[in-house]
């Protein structure tokens, strides 16, 4: 429990000190870009998960995990060097390649981490400890996004950069260790020592076993409604910090704020409620309880789109995704083949991810387009919300009947 907390510790420590950093890059380069860079982070996720299910097909989680951290880190060296060394007339395009990799590294590393947890733990372990793990990384979050609402205007945002790399090394060590008392059979795994298994595999099998199995496209359903409600909400905070704040370090401080509040919800639910919630209610009405707050904060912004009940709003739904609907979200994985922990988790955590974000993305840039306001933008995401909400109803009763046989 120790070593997985300090696994997503690192790495959530890591993503908030370089997240706010990203935002107000997005924001510099022109919040009516924003879309197209959903778009470019879409075709870079679709581009990386071949090779990344090479990796899976070829080696066991003990290589390619930290492989895939390493590769991050040198990439974080680059970006570093650039940012210091280019004119600050390209430093706007360094910046959008710089989002683009944020949101691939984000997804690629967070999925590895609770490919790794479904791997060694039960689905009844899961349903217990899950939401502890979580804690872990909210910590993270706290820490890492307070360090960059305190440092980034002194120092600079992108001297921060430095801080995430060495973080990043750590969670490698973590790794090791984990893989290590996996082996040994210290972890309660029913798969005592797969750390050292090859996988296997096709190299298309995330797609086509996700495109083959009715639980996996509900999985992908729910994500993809999930993800269309965020970007949606992320475009209207980009557009309040574009208008609200005319200085870099003042917008990145502002994002860094926001998740400082939403880390510290999150950490009080994750220690205190998460799992009471999921051992009381079941993984199927857990995984309604986002959907039914999102419908209620939609409906609220049709009402009163002030920055206030965005902002509550906007928090609140954070949070509850990162203290009670992840976890939840993560226990469907438990009861699938250990391929498709790895494969089909991957692709539906990054490309079917990504695509609820085009959706969301497009959607709002072409309700902008037509006049709607913030309130019509609000309304028309109320029944998707309770498409969502259905959506996890199912797949909660499906893992229910699944766990049993």
């Amino acid at each position: 429990m120790l070593w997985s907390c300090l696994y997503f510790f690192c790495l959530l420590t890591g993503y908030y000190i370089i997240r706010p950093f990203r935002d107000e890059m997005a924001v510099a380069g022109g919040t009516r870009n924003i879309p197209w860079l959903f778009t470019a982070t879409m075709v870079a996720m679709f581009a990386a998960h071949p090779p990344f299910a090479a990796l899976v097909m070829k080696y066991s989680r003990r290589q390619f995990i930290p492989w895939a951290n390493r590769f991050f880190i040198s990439n974080l060296a680059i970006f570093f060097v650039l940012l210091h060394v280019l004119p600050e007339g390209q430093q706007v395009w360094a910046g959008r390649v710089f989002f683009v990799w944020t949101a691939v590294f984000n997804l690629f590393v967070i999925s590895n981490f609770w490919s790794f947890m479904t791997d060694v733990f039960t689905p009844e372990q899961g349903k217990r400890l899950f939401g502890f793990l979580g804690f872990g990384g909210t910590f993270g979050g706290i820490v890492g996004s307070g360090v960059t609402s305190l440092l980034a205007e002194p120092l600079r945002p992108v001297n921060l950069l430095l801080i995430s790399m060495a973080l990043l090394e750590l969670s490698t060590y973590a790794v090791r260790r984990l893989n290590q008392l996996s082996s040994q059979g210290q972890l309660g795994s029913r798969q005592s020592g797969s750390s050292e298994a090859i996988i296997g595999g096709s190299l298309w099998a995330g797609l086509t076993q996700a495109a083959k199995s009715p639980y996996l496209l509900g999985i992908c359903l729910y994500m993809l409604l999930y993800t269309i409600g965020s970007t949606t909400l992320y475009l209207q905070q980009a557009a309040i910090a574009d208008r609200e704040f005319a200085d870099s370090g003042a917008r990145t401080a502002f994002f860094a704020n926001v998740d400082f509040a939403v880390n510290t919800l999150t950490l009080f639910t994750q220690v205190f409620l998460t799992g009471r919630i999921v051992r009381a209610l079941g993984v199927a009405l857990t995984l309604t309880l986002l959907p039914a707050l999102s419908m209620i904060g939609f409906g609220s912004l049709a009402m009163w789109p002030t920055i206030g009940v965005f902002v509550v709003f906007q928090v609140l739904r954070r949070s509850g995704e990162y203290a009670v609907a992840r976890p939840a979200r993560e226990v469907l994985y438990t009861v699938v083949p250990r391929e498709d922990k790895y494969k089909a988790k991957h692709f539906i955590d990054t490309f079917v991810y990504r695509l609820g974000d085009q959706i969301g993305a497009w959607s709002t840039a072409a309700m902008q387009g037509l006049g709607f306001t913030t309130s019509m933008e609000a309304i028309v995401a109320v029944p998707l919300s309770g498409l969502w909400l259905l959506t996890g109803l199912w797949l909660g009763r499906q893992q229910e009947k699944k766990a049993t046989t």
